[in-house]
């Protein structure tokens, strides 16, 4: 029993990934696009996000913040030693070689938890399929579990219903209580319906556990960030329902953005500026909640996360 519990176990978090750099912009979107070049001008325009928001995403960064602090947490609970990697599936550290890397330390199982409450084939999937042409290609066949769908954990969810509590606090105290809160999760190519991928349903758990927690308050949906295909997205989108919002006789709106965990170009740039400027037109005073990022409240789910997925690993992940 005690080797089982003091067992060696890598952790690897997996997230989309964005440029270090302005000059990283086109190199990032190549393997976006699965190596189909990107039209110069929207090369261009994508590059004017990152230099108006820093000149780099900053969601890497986060996302190895949180790997340090959650390897430190995790080694002091006594369960075990554990170290926690970061691999992303579109720019460096790639997946694939952060999963070389961390066999060289012979982990005795290695768990994969995607940075996404919401669990799709299109994106967390595809994580794991990265994880998977890893192990083929290193013929290597060390134990690996996968963490589910985490999007309505209650750790979760009172983080971010105390996050839309605190951005609430922007606005005047007169119209607080009637404030509405946008929620908003990044847009899938609409072929998932017709996929049944759980997407859809996954975003909508959020949506309702963190509506229930957060008791009267009027409550709106959008995707954002749409993508630039010619295949329909899924909506409506976030600019459509500022409309809405604005002909439901409203002022000012809160925007909570549930299907990220960390900022970067769609927090920083979608919302803080363009969608704002957008609502700034209409007469409406919009703000943004904070994001989790590398805070003990993610920390923390993360944890109990973990700590669930292992009790029961004996199981089909």
């Amino acid at each position: 029993m005690m080797s089982e519990t003091r067992r060696h176990t890598a952790v690897l978090l997996m997230a989309m990934g964005g440029p270090d750099c302005l000059e990283n912009v086109e190199p990032f979107l190549l393997d976006v696009r699965g190596g189909r070049p990107t039209p110069p001008e929207l090369v261009e325009e994508i590059r004017e996000r990152y230099r108006a928001t820093g000149g780099r995403s900053p969601a890497v960064g986060i996302t190895q913040e949180v790997a340090k602090k959650l390897e430190r947490e995790l080694n002091d609970s006594g369960n075990g030693r554990y170290r926690v990697y970061v691999g992303l599936r579109h720019w460096h550290p790639f997946i694939k070689d952060t999963y070389a890397e961390l066999l060289k330390d012979s982990p005795e199982q290695v768990i994969g938890v995607c940075m996404a409450p919401q669990q799709s084939s299109l994106s967390t999937g595809a994580y794991r399929k990265k994880v998977e042409e890893a192990r083929t290609g290193l013929a290597d066949q060390t134990p690996v579990t996968y963490v589910g769908s985490w999007n309505r954990h209650p750790r979760l969810v009172a983080a971010i219903v105390e996050n839309i509590r605190l951005g609430l606090q922007k606005f005047p105290a007169d119209v607080r209580a009637t404030v509405p809160v946008l929620f908003t999760a990044h847009s899938l190519p609409e072929r998932i319906v017709a996929m049944k991928d759980p997407y859809p349903a996954e975003v909508k758990g959020t949506v309702e556990a963190v509506t229930q927690a957060l008791g009267s308050r009027p409550t709106y949906f959008a995707y954002q960030s749409q993508g630039r295909s010619s295949e329909p997205w899924l909506g409506p989108t976030v600019e459509a329902m500022l409309d809405t919002i604005q002909q439901a006789g409203h002022h000012h709106v809160l925007v909570a953005p549930i299907g990220f965990i960390c900022d970067h170009v769609e927090t920083l740039f979608d919302i803080d500026i363009e969608l704002k400027q957008l609502a700034v037109s209409k007469g409406i005073h919009l703000e943004r909640m904070a994001m989790l990022n590398d805070s003990s409240s993610i920390l923390e789910t993360l944890r109990d996360v973990l700590a669930a997925h292992e009790s029961t690993s004996c199981l089909p992940s």
